[in-house]
């Protein structure tokens, strides 16, 4: 194990917070980021244990504005980098890699590794963030013995693949899965004036890489628009319930989503990109913090996080989640996001899902915040969490 109390310098990261390294007997080697492990560690393991998950394109950085706050509440509190992220290695690079070890189901296995290595047998609570969030609900409702609790931010939980009920009896091919419904929609939105893409369908593509990397504006910039155009900062974003599956009212989503056809998302964010005197007013990412993540993925790239976006439009890497068909997350959750965040609302009928099929939800959004809501409003959302895990210890 290797220790490393300010990993990105000492203007970027609490000094409470160590970086080191852990094997998860899964095939990686977790760089995680820690706060109340003196405590845990002088006191065996007594402390209950809070995992925090990231999104894309995040690091286990993006908690850093929680982990202290969190550990000083009586928890240790670890955020790895994912799969594909950072500094943890093992994984298989490229976009011609072996795409089941960037599954949902595998990620499952990376925390449950992780968890074990460290001496845990379980988890006050698994938290998740933006692609995060279906991981963290995944591994809650694959192991509830283990992740007791679950806190989702940004993107919704519906629910997972089912298998047909009272089917017997119906024409054989009223339940068939139509494989060209994915591209039937790429072709209606490429059908639209002007027409459009789907943003999940261009970052698993082989050549979204190699143009994030190649970004006109350089990577920093990039990811600079690309955070203000899903932040509350940017004053366009007024989400809100899509009214109806259709192309119309999928079309009303802001261009970082459904973006233009002929066009790169570093081309697409450019339009969004903030004023000198936006960034310098910027207090929840200053440069400096910027820096972290785009020094990272200048030197990890995207395709790692990226492959999880292929396995998340290809119905065959949830074959597995159908085992589960029928059963529903019986934990406690709480669900956060930002009032100015399309995250709950990009998929229609996601947020509905989840409401009717969570027994124990709360929901909270969080006014000012837009998609990075952890980063963006920090107090009230460690208000929120700090509140829900107090009877959890």
């Amino acid at each position: 194990m290797n220790s490393n109390k300010n990993a990105y310098g000492t203007d970027t990261l609490d000094p409470k917070i160590r970086s080191r390294f852990i094997d998860n007997n899964n095939g990686l080697n977790v760089h995680i980021l820690e706060a109340g492990f003196e405590e845990a560690e002088s006191e065996k393991g007594s402390r209950p244990v809070v995992l925090l998950l990231h999104g894309h394109p995040e690091l286990a950085y993006s908690w850093r504005k929680q982990l202290v706050p969190l550990a000083d509440q009586g928890f240790h509190v670890i955020a790895p980098d994912l799969r594909g992220s950072g500094r943890t290695t093992g994984w298989e690079t490229g976009f011609d890699c072996n795409l089941d070890q960037f599954s949902l189901y595998n990620n499952v296995q990376d925390m449950i590794g992780l968890v074990y290595a460290l001496g845990y047998k379980s988890v006050a609570a698994v938290a998740g963030h933006d692609f995060g969030s279906p991981a963290a609900a995944l591994c809650s409702f694959i192991r509830p013995d283990i992740f007791k609790s679950l806190i989702i931010m940004s993107t919704p939980w519906p629910g997972t693949p089912q298998f047909p009920f009272n089917s017997a009896n119906l024409p054989k091919d009223a339940t068939n899965y139509d494989p060209t419904l994915t591209k039937s929609m790429e072709e209606q939105l490429g059908s639209l004036v002007p027409p459009r893409k789907h943003y999940q369908m261009y970052f698993a593509s082989p050549h979204a890489n190699d143009e994030i990397m190649n970004a006109p504006q350089g990577i920093h910039d990039f990811m600079r628009a690309y955070n203000h155009a899903k932040s509350g900062d940017w004053q366009e974003n007024n989400p809100h319930n899509l009214q109806a599956k259709t192309l119309e009212e999928f079309s009303k989503i802001p261009k970082y989503y459904v973006m233009d056809l002929d066009k790169s998302m570093p081309e697409q964010v450019m339009e969004f990109m903030p004023t000198q005197a936006q960034i310098d007013a910027c207090e929840w990412l200053p440069d400096n913090e910027l820096k972290v993540f785009s020094d990272e993925f200048t030197r990890t790239q995207f395709q790692g996080t990226m492959n999880s976006y292929r396995c998340a439009t290809n119905p065959k890497y949830f074959h597995a989640i159908k085992t589960f068909s029928g059963k529903s997350i019986d934990v406690p959750v709480v669900f956060i996001a930002g009032e100015k965040d399309w995250g709950p609302y990009q998929s229609y009928g996601n947020f509905e899902a989840m409401k009717a099929s969570i027994a124990q939800l709360e929901i909270h959004f969080v006014k000012g915040a837009g998609h990075w809501v952890q980063q963006e409003q920090p107090d009230a959302v460690n208000d929120i969490m700090i509140e829900f895990l107090k009877d959890k210890k």
